[in-house]
């Protein structure tokens, strides 16, 4: 877990002790600097993408994917990228080197149009890179429960993107889950079939198979997702991407995630069912913080 020394009165932050640093506009500016006007087409009209990668332990693993994934979802909503994706990577690592050895941070390039009306003009699109102290989760777990609130189709919002139009119904999934007494919520498809949490991807295991619902369209096929899936099979664990049902959940021997922001975290509880952290849950996250590690070092 990183830490910063709190700076004496009146000192300025070094650059060790600094929170935040954000890239606008071609220079890096420290703290959290306003990067909207009021009538930006992003702020009222919703043409914001973004992507997270984790940097820690001076590693940024799957940094090149995030930075990849972040041009494509700007694509698709009718943005115009004016960076390539190395571009993009070499000014994360420059960010990340902007904090002290070893921080935990959240890392995240954005794309958003500055005019338009309804449809974003291209021409006017921004890109801004924000890097955050922001300490792992430990894998302590959390409760998730099923909500009522549905993941949208592809033909009837841009799925295939990161974009944050689509968060605001995740967070009424939150809210829901929240006021009921659990931290997340388990969200299903249009079909009625699992899609995922509210804020990461979903696993199940039984008999010792793990299984994660599949990349139909109407999720993000998460990047940690797609590396954990990869580390279990190359590891012989048996692996299943497939439809999977609440049936399934509520039967099955563990349920955990996988997701940027905590990597892979156990799941305590499912509706009034209690669940430990099982072998192949512990084996997933040996296997990707050992892939983890094994990345380029900052």
């Amino acid at each position: 877990m990183s830490s910063h020394a709190a700076p004496a009165a009146g000192k300025p932050l070094s650059s060790a002790e600094r929170k935040s640093w954000t890239y606008i506009d071609g220079k890096w500016r420290d703290d959290n600097p306003a990067l909207m006007r009021a009538s930006t087409h992003a702020a009222w009209l919703g043409s914001v993408v973004f992507d997270g990668a984790r940097a820690f332990a001076g590693v940024a693993p799957d940094l090149d994917q995030h930075c990849q994934r972040a041009i494509r979802s700007a694509i698709s909503l009718g943005l115009k990228p004016m960076l390539s994706a190395g571009e993009i990577e070499a000014l994360c690592w420059d960010g990340i080197r902007r904090f002290a050895p070893g921080a935990e941070l959240y890392v995240r390039p954005m794309f958003y149009a500055e005019e338009g009306f309804v449809a974003p003009d291209p021409a006017s699109t921004v890109f801004a890179l924000v890097l955050t102290d922001s300490p792992l989760p430990p894998p302590n777990g959390f409760s998730a429960c099923v909500s009522r609130f549905r993941r949208p189709t592809p033909d009837s919002a841009p799925t295939d993107a990161k974009a944050s139009c689509l968060y605001p119904n995740a967070g009424r999934a939150l809210f829901e889950a929240k006021e009921k007494g659990f931290d997340n919520a388990i969200v299903l498809d249009a079909n009625g079939n699992v899609a995922e949490y509210a804020t990461s991807n979903l696993w199940i295991a039984k008999d010792g198979v793990a299984a994660t619902p599949i990349a139909n369209g109407t999720f993000l096929n998460g990047i940690t997702r797609q590396r954990v899936v990869k580390l279990l099979r190359q590891a012989g664990v048996q692996t299943e991407e497939r439809t999977v049902t609440v049936k399934d959940v509520m039967e099955a021997d563990e349920v955990f995630s996988t997701g940027n922001y905590a990597k892979v975290t156990p799941v305590t509880r499912v509706e009034n069912r209690h669940l430990q952290p099982g072998p192949v849950f512990k084996r997933a996250r040996e296997l990707y913080w050992e892939y983890a590690h094994s990345g380029k070092k900052a």
